[in-house]
């Protein structure tokens, strides 16, 4: 398929820019693939599709406060840097996205809080944006992390507009999160509430916990009308036995088994037996779903609405089928559905 099948116009007022007062309360488009139909309903009525046995993939990913802001030395400007991944805790080296990038150099310091008490050499050029910075800090490394998480803000989107608030803090992070190490929040995830967790446990539905752990790939922007041309950013995944264990137990069994999130849909894909179930696995992937593409361990997905031309949207076709999702899409703006991030949701079964 072509890039330019995933266009479409989306309205830049239905892009979120704050989370649904309530988790579980945002809006909940409801595809049905057999039967082609399209339901209106809010998050919370994702109870009723599910049954005792059936089995929710969640990725536990942690957001980490990946933004943070340092002065040059000399000059004194003010410099975004963008935390994508640590390359050697005893070091301190990390990988990062500088911004402006034109104004940093190797050999350049720069100097965060107020007190300067942390400052970080660049090292490398990674890309036009990237940076390998070298931390250099008067401490343990449990001192540093927790610097870098004090100086460190929620890393929001780019197209929210608005300063980072408190509340956000909380509410750019799943209440499933266990394991640090994204720069993005698995976003569907983002609209299960504990009282709604509680909810599908005691009606006898299952989770499965795996790790993805996102990074700002998932936004890359493909630029290229042949898809099998893209080259997808490499993420951290680990998928423990346990979790394999209840996801093809409820394949025996011809249970529903639900992704939530392109994330857990990605991860599964990239740790899959010759008799499609699932295997344990701990390592990177870079898989890249657009259709036509046959999936192994899923049969259902909860995900946001994705904007246009983007791999998410990709493999949202190649899940429920390009026509039915590009004319649920059209039904979304007509609807007002809130995109992105902090938007409303959609289930496909």
């Amino acid at each position: 398929m072509k890039l330019s099948q995933f266009n479409f116009d989306l309205p830049q007022e239905l892009l979120a820019e704050y989370p649904s007062e309530h988790r579980d309360e945002a809006r909940l488009m409801v595809l049905n693939r057999k039967e082609q139909t399209i339901e209106h309903k809010l998050f919370k009525d994702l109870i009723n599709y599910f049954d005792e046995g059936d089995v929710m993939m969640l990725n536990n990913t942690k957001v980490f406060p990946a933004r943070m802001y340092g002065n040059k030395e000399k000059t004194g400007a003010r410099i975004e840097v963008f935390l994508l991944r640590e390359l050697n805790a005893e070091h301190r080296l990390w990988d990062v996205l500088v911004d402006p990038a034109r104004k940093i150099r190797i050999g350049n310091k720069l100097f965060f809080g107020e007190d300067e008490s942390l400052v970080a050499e660049v090292i490398d050029n990674t890309t036009s944006r990237g940076r390998t910075l070298r931390f250099l800090f008067d401490g343990s490394y449990d001192e540093f992390r927790n610097k870098l998480i004090e100086l460190g803000q929620t890393p929001l989107p780019k197209y929210i507009k608005r300063d980072v608030e408190p509340e956000d803090e909380e509410r750019y992070q799943t209440i499933f999160a266990k394991h640090e190490g994204a720069v993005a929040a698995p976003t569907a995830g983002l609209h299960f509430s504990k009282h709604l967790m509680k909810r599908l446990e005691i009606k006898g539905v299952d989770f499965a916990e795996m790790t993805l752990h996102v990074g700002l790939g998932t936004f890359n922007p493909v630029e290229v009308e042949d898809l099998s041309k893209h080259k997808m950013d490499s993420e951290q995944i680990i998928i423990p036995q346990e979790a394999c264990d209840i996801v093809n137990n409820a394949l025996e069994t011809k249970r529903k088994v639900c992704a939530v999130g392109t994330t857990v849909m990605r991860t599964v894909e990239s740790s899959v037996s010759a008799s499609h179930r699932l295997n344990a696995y701990q390592g990177w992937t870079n898989k890249f779903i657009f259709p036509p593409y046959d999936f192994s361990i899923a049969n259902c997905m909860v995900t946001n609405f994705h904007t246009p031309k983007s791999t998410l949207l990709m493999m949202i076709a190649a899940f429920a089928g390009h026509e039915f999702v590009m004319e649920a899409y059209q039904e979304a703006i007509k609807e007002k559905y809130k995109f992105y991030s902090y938007g409303d949701a959609m289930l496909i079964i």
